[in-house]
């Protein structure tokens, strides 16, 4: 698996790594599969967390480690979409707004895993570059895919705030296919977002409909 660390080609001068290219494609993939609500985003973000893991382990435990999180939330995912799927007013999963509690939940969540991914990578320098806002990233990962397995339209807001922090960590790394991709998924996202916002009111239309 060597050569999934080796360089593929550069870019104005920026290096791309055989790994962080094709996991980043996968990931675009599932973002894309997402927005449409099909259950394939799962195995798709599983094969990119897979790829991933394979070129990590070995030499960068903490971000190998990251991908198992990733991988198994993706199977979380996707036995929620299997169960729920059929739903939606066209047959795929239906989507809607997080309680208050649910998002006062979250928030607390990702404050607090942040807190404790961060002062477990500065303990363990190995584990990551950059401690603080790598924790970020990886807990706000897991958030938003938490959120989407649950159909929440906040899922989009996580993956927002996301981007915020990774696009500039990504090229600050050496990372650049990341960085682009990160670039993409931020219109991904708005459009994204756009989607399943309306579709959260019609469900709700529907529901008051049959109350």
């Amino acid at each position: 698996m060597n050569w999934l660390n080796s360089e593929a080609f550069t870019v104005l001068d920026q290096k791309i790594i055989w790994s962080d290219m094709i996991g980043n494609i996968f990931g675009l993939v599932a973002l894309a599969l997402g927005w449409r609500r099909s259950v394939w985003t799962w195995p798709v973000q599983f094969l990119a967390g897979l790829i991933l893991f394979g070129a990590f382990f070995g030499h960068l435990a903490g971000s190998a480690g990251k991908q198992v999180v990733v991988m198994l939330v993706a199977l979380y995912g996707w036995w929620q979409w299997q169960r729920r799927k059929g739903q939606g007013a066209d047959g795929q999963i239906a989507v809607r707004f997080a309680t208050w509690g649910e998002r006062a939940a979250m928030i607390a969540a990702a404050a607090v895993g942040t807190v404790g991914v961060a002062l477990l990578f500065e303990a363990f320098p190995k584990l990551s570059w950059d401690p603080w806002p790598d924790a970020y990233i990886f807990v706000g990962t897991i958030v938003a895919m938490y959120a989407q397995a649950r159909g929440m339209v906040e899922f989009w807001f996580a993956w927002l705030l996301v981007d915020l922090v990774g696009v500039p960590l990504n090229f600050a790394n050496g990372y650049a296919f990341s960085g682009f991709v990160y670039v993409i998924y931020g219109a991904l996202v708005l459009w994204g977002m756009r989607d399943w916002w309306l579709r959260s009111r019609s469900t709700t239309v529907l529901e008051g409909a049959h109350a």
